[in-house]
C-alpha cells in the first residue's frame, strides 16, 4: 500500500502550484537576461560600436546547443520559438532593428515566417515591391525578407550588391514547410558547421545539367528558383565568393549571394 501511495500522481492543485512557481522563476531569469541585453548595448556604445548587432551565425550555434541539451517534453519548435523571441527582443534593445517584407501577390505566409524567425519585437512593414525591401535592408539595422516566387528573380540583384547578403532561409524547420523565403541584410555571414550556400547563375543549361556539371567538383546543388534567365541554387556546405570549386561552374554571370544554417531538424 505504501508503494502504491508513493507512485500516486500529484494532485491538480500540486501541479498548478508547481506551474506558478516555475512561472515566477522563469520571469526572474527572463528579466535578468533582458537587463544583460541592455548592458551589452551600453558596453558597445562605450566602445564606439554602433553597428548592426545581428549575428546570425552565433544565433544558430546557440539554438543548436539548446536543441542538443537533454529534454523530456519541450519539443524543438517550442525551444526555437521561445529563444528566437528572446534574442530578437534583446537585439531590439541595442538599436533600431526593423524588418521589411515582400511576399509577392499574397504576403501572408511570408509575414508569418518572418515573425517565426525574427519574433515580434522589431517593427515590420510589408512593401509592394521586392526592390523596396532590398533598399530597406540596406538602411541601418534593417533586415529584408523576400519570398521565393516563380515570377521574380530579386535574388539576382544581389550579385551587384556585395554588402547585402542572404543570411537566413525561412522556415528553419522542415516540419514548418519547404523553404519559401530568404532573409537579407548587410551582415557578416559565417560558417556554423551546418550550412547551405546560395548561388546564382545565368547559364542557359537546364537545372539538372547544372547540378551534374557541379558534381565533379564535389559540389552538391539543389535548384530553388528560376526567373528571367537566372537560376538560384542551394549548395550543400559553406562556400566563399571566390571558392575554387565554383571556378568552372556553368554561366557567364555567376556568384555566391550568401549562406544560411540548414534546417535545425535535418
Amino acid at each position: 500500500m505504501g508503494t502504491d501511495a508513493a507512485k500516486a500522481p500529484p494532485s491538480l492543485e500540486e501541479v498548478r502550484w508547481r506551474l506558478d512557481a516555475i512561472d515566477g522563476e522563469l520571469l526572474k531569469l527572463l528579466d535578468e537576461r533582458a537587463s544583460l541585453a541592455g548592458s551589452v548595448a551600453a558596453a558597445k556604445r562605450a566602445a564606439g560600436d554602433t553597428g548592426f548587432g545581428l549575428r546570425p551565425g552565433r544565433e544558430a550555434l546557440i539554438i543548436r546547443r539548446l536543441l542538443a541539451a537533454p529534454r523530456s517534453a519541450a519539443n524543438d519548435a517550442l525551444v526555437i520559438r521561445i529563444w528566437r523571441e528572446i534574442m530578437s527582443d534583446n537585439l531590439s534593445r541595442q538599436g533600431p532593428y526593423h524588418l521589411a517584407v515582400w511576399g509577392g501577390k499574397d504576403p501572408t505566409r511570408t509575414v508569418e515566417l518572418t515573425r517565426l524567425r525574427f519574433g515580434t519585437a522589431p517593427r515590420l512593414q510589408v512593401l509592394p515591391e521586392a526592390k523596396d525591401v532590398l533598399g530597406a535592408a540596406k538602411t541601418p539595422w534593417g533586415v529584408g525578407v523576400l519570398a521565393l516566387t516563380p515570377d521574380s528573380n530579386w535574388w539576382g540583384r544581389l550579385l551587384a550588391e556585395p554588402k547585402l547578403k542572404v543570411f537566413a532561409a525561412l522556415p528553419c524547420l522542415n516540419r514548418w514547410g519547404p523553404q519559401a523565403a530568404l532573409a537579407v541584410a548587410e551582415v557578416e555571414v559565417e560558417p556554423t558547421g551546418g550550412d547551405q550556400t546560395f548561388w546564382v547563375t545565368d547559364s542557359p543549361k537546364s537545372a539538372a545539367a547544372i547540378v551534374e556539371a557541379l558534381s565533379p567538383s564535389g559540389v552538391a546543388a539543389e535548384p530553388l528558383a528560376a526567373s528571367g534567365g537566372l537560376k538560384l541554387f542551394s549548395l550543400s556546405g559553406f562556400f566563399q565568393v571566390n571558392d575554387e570549386r565554383l571556378a568552372q561552374a556553368p554561366g557567364k554571370l555567376t556568384g555566391v549571394i550568401g549562406a544560411a544554417p540548414t534546417p535545425f531538424d535535418l
